[in-house]
């Protein structure tokens, strides 16, 4: 008897054992929404919360107090690392691309009206002009904990990478408690790590339809394998002319003229987020073309390309192993 209870008592052991879960968080953080799904009974909530204020306080140009935005106002004090790290990050990247990525461009994009604030009544060439004298990372450096500014109007927005690095700065906060399986996703830019325990298997997320009317579908979705994928598109924020060309909210950091492409929707996958979200950003100014070039030299990038050819029809081009499922 006492055997069978025995028995029974390991039987039920197996039989009775949970299926793995995960713990789900989501919120609002730098103007949009996010989600985090890891594998862990931890509620990390005041820990994400800790980690996003820190970041806000560090580079949101949206808060006055932020080191940012007292940078740009030219007071002098010292810098924390994750905005070290960041600005090194953009002085590569302003690098690889030969200045078409810049976060110096901030003011020129809050004169056309695609920032925070400082937009400009009237503009023209002349004001541009005027704006594009502070324009130009090269014109930026940072000795250890000071920025250094040649121009005392220049203006330092890092809203193309900040929201990536918010990214990987929670994925790392994960790994650093033994959470070697999530996914973190930021308004869109995402960080995966390991699989889905719930479902055995490698996370899936979705590439958007470029859509002008502000509706959502998806067009395809892939599945990611310890990388990070950020997208960037032109179909939400643009400007139309007499003409009817569409003119993008990404400014040319060389003219101060919102770039005309043909280009929607661009998705990046890289090894992490921050570096994903920068390049997204700096290809959709790039234009189809000088992408395709620069992506000869970077194997390292997957890319995925919606565009309108001459005939105002989609079209799509993968480019470096971006995923098809």
């Amino acid at each position: 008897m006492i055997r069978v209870l025995i028995i029974l008592f390991i039987s039920c052991l197996f039989s009775c054992k949970q299926e793995p879960k995960n713990t789900k968080l989501n919120g609002e953080v730098f103007g949009t929404s996010y989600s985090v799904i890891y594998d862990s009974d931890t509620n990390y909530q005041k820990q994400f919360d800790s980690l996003f204020y820190v970041i806000n306080k560090s580079m949101s140009t949206y808060q006055a107090n932020s080191d940012i935005s007292k940078i740009n106002s030219n007071e002098a004090f010292d810098i924390d690392a994750h905005f070290a790290h960041v600005f090194d990050a953009s002085k590569e990247i302003y690098k690889q691309t030969q200045g078409v990525f810049d976060p110096t461009i901030g003011a020129v994009v809050n004169a056309w009206d695609f920032g925070p604030e400082g937009k400009i009544a009237r503009l023209d060439s002349l004001k541009i002009d005027s704006l594009m004298l502070g324009v130009g990372l090269d014109k930026v450096n940072r000795n250890h904990l000071k920025i250094e500014k040649q121009y005392p109007r220049t203006y330092i927005d890092f809203n193309a990478i900040a929201k990536g690095y918010g990214v990987d700065v929670i994925g790392l906060f994960l790994e650093s408690v033994n959470s070697h399986n999530y996914l973190v996703e930021i308004g869109g830019e995402i960080r995966a790590r390991g699989k889905n325990i719930e479902r055995q298997s490698a996370w899936k997320v979705g590439v958007e339809e470029p859509h002008f009317d502000g509706t959502q579908s998806i067009l395809k979705a892939i599945s990611i394998h310890d990388e990070a994928m950020a997208t960037s598109g032109t179909y939400r924020k643009f400007k139309t002319d007499s003409l009817g060309n569409r003119y993008s909210h990404i400014i040319d950091a060389k003219t101060g003229y919102p770039s005309k492409t043909n280009l929607l929707s661009i998705s990046v996958i890289a090894k992490d987020c921050m570096t994903a979200d920068a390049y997204a950003t700096a290809f959709k100014a790039m234009g189809l073309e000088e992408v395709k070039e620069f992506l000869k030299i970077h194997p390292e990038l997957k890319v995925f390309l919606i565009f309108e050819n001459d005939q105002n029809e989609f079209e799509t081009l993968t480019l470096n192993g971006f995923p098809e499922n």
